[in-house]
């Protein structure tokens, strides 16, 4: 039933049987055996791939809920003895997993033995049902509207650059002095301009790239090293900050907070492994610099 249900997700047999572990013929002969079972036609087959039939697509909704609800019992049996178990998929964007991510993942872990994760970072929007996602981090964006998920954290974004940088092209005193600096920026990030804040005052600075990257911690490094000024979340730099490799650069000034969320598919239940996740991960981000937890 499980296969059924990722393969009319996944919408192809192979897609299925490389997130099941397994090959296309076993697939295949499990969704044949299947059909021969319920004396339905469940898939049409086609050179374009497979489409569910109408009872495919009935058969489908009503598998899903089976499989939830079978979830959902195995997960109040775990509970009752604090046992959980099986595998955990985590999609986050790719800085903020080998970052910060990657060492929590360890740490839940080693307090879980039964649980296996597999921490998958990239920095596109994930389908998460498609995918077979069970929770994906996400930072700052537009929601899917049928999004469902916990908002973590708010996220301050300021301007900094290496002490070295400045002494070498003097230190801004104003948003308009900007143009005339080196700008490090995300590669993806449309235009070159950038909004600034002062309490309730905007200001719009446009800048001048010279270097462009499409990996935060790239960007980190390049600042440290002293190739302009960038605009970074503080969890990325606050070590820096601290340590007086980068400081902060008009810093009455901030960009617009990003904010952090926690995504999970849309359904009624949640593995206990799941939701044991989700706590920890609320405990660690609190005790994290650059992370301010959301009021209420």
């Amino acid at each position: 039933m499980r296969t059924f249900v990722r393969t009319v997700e996944l919408g192809s047999l192979s897609s299925a049987a490389r997130e099941c572990g397994t090959t296309q013929p076993t697939v295949s002969k499990l969704l044949a055996q299947l059909e021969r079972r319920l004396a339905v036609r469940l898939f049409e087959r086609s050179t374009r791939g497979l489409s569910p039939t109408e009872q495919g697509q009935r058969f489908y909704r009503d598998a899903k809920l089976v499989l939830e609800q079978f979830d959902a019992a195995v997960s109040g049996v775990q509970g009752m003895t604090g046992q959980a178990s099986g595998l955990l998929r985590i999609n986050a964007p790719v800085a903020l997993g080998q970052y910060r991510l990657n060492a929590m993942v360890q740490q839940f872990l080693a307090a879980h033995p039964g649980i296996d994760i597999e921490l998958i970072l990239n920095d596109r929007f994930v389908d998460l049902v498609e995918e077979g996602v069970d929770l994906a981090f996400r930072l700052g964006g537009t929601l899917p509207p049928d999004a469902i998920g916990r908002h973590l954290a708010t996220i301050s974004r300021m301007l900094v650059a290496a002490p070295a940088y400045l002494a070498r092209r003097g230190t801004p005193a104003l948003p308009e002095d900007l143009p005339a600096h080196d700008f490090v920026r995300f590669a993806w990030t449309p235009g070159a301009m950038v909004d600034l804040f002062s309490g309730g005052e905007p200001r719009q600075v446009e800048t001048a790239s010279r270097y462009r990257v499409n990996n935060a911690l790239a960007i980190r490094e390049a600042l440290a090293l002293g190739s302009g000024i960038g605009l970074c979340p503080e969890w990325l730099v606050r070590d820096l900050l601290d340590s007086g490799a980068l400081v902060r650069v008009l810093p009455a000034w901030s960009a617009r907070p990003q904010d952090l969320f926690l995504l999970y598919p849309s359904r009624q239940y949640q593995p206990l492994r799941t939701r044991l996740f989700i706590d920890f991960a609320i405990g660690q981000l609190a005790s994290l610099p650059g992370f301010e937890r959301p009021i209420g």
